[in-house]
């Protein structure tokens, strides 16, 4: 009987010690924390914390340097959708005579501008006087007029509407896209006219529409 209680004591021996060696095995674990994962939640908190102060910095209006410098919008668009002043436009003047006798205004934009007249009628005068303001008629007029590249628009001045020998000679015109415009152009005249209570028509792109007449 002796042989197979040896054995047995020799196993329980054994038993004891693995028991052992696994107790000791937990309570002395490394004691470096980067080895178990310990270091983990530090990095996630510093992560969290920059990403913090870089949410805060936007929303400050900072940017990313620190510095809160402004984005520029994307294109300029200055220019585009402004009234027509008269320094924005080029004018001619012409002498026609068909079908009535009168003189053709054509207004252009300068280049590299895009305006639009938006007062129907452009303010026209003969001289400083209130006796040279030509009186508008009414005709044509398209409101507004974009004017940019090559589109013109046109305006009509009868420069005398009365009959007889009356009436002031003038060889420029003023004109201005409208009355409190600081600054009018002087178009010099294909000639001389006599001006005596003069008319305009309003602006229009179609010629036939502007031949001033009274009605």
């Amino acid at each position: 009987m002796r042989p197979r209680l040896a054995t047995r004591s020799a196993r329980l021996v054994l038993a004891a010690a693995v028991v052992t060696a696994l107790a000791a095995t937990t309570a002395c674990g490394p004691e470096d924390p980067s080895e178990t994962g310990a270091a983990a939640p530090s990095a996630s908190t510093s992560a969290s914390t920059s990403a913090s102060a870089s949410t805060e910095g936007t929303e400050s209006g900072e940017s990313s340097d620190g510095k809160g410098e402004a984005v520029a919008p994307a294109g300029d668009k200055s220019g585009y959708g402004q009234s027509c002043g008269t320094n924005d436009l080029d004018f001619t003047v012409t002498w026609e005579a068909q079908p009535i006798s009168h003189y053709l205004v054509t207004a252009k934009a300068k280049s590299s501008i895009t305006c639009y007249l938006d007062v129907n009628t452009p303010s026209v005068s003969f001289g400083s006087g209130a006796d040279g303001v030509a009186s508008p008629v009414g005709q044509g007029g398209e409101d507004p007029i974009k004017l940019s590249g090559t589109s013109v628009a046109y305006a009509g001045i009868n420069p005398k509407t009365t009959e007889g020998e009356g009436g002031k000679q003038f060889e420029h015109v003023i004109i201005a896209t409208s009355e409190d415009d600081p600054d009018p152009a002087e178009v010099e005249l294909p000639d001389a006219p006599t001006v005596d209570k003069p008319i305009v028509t309003n602006w229009s792109t179609k010629r036939d529409e502007v031949i001033p007449r009274i009605v």
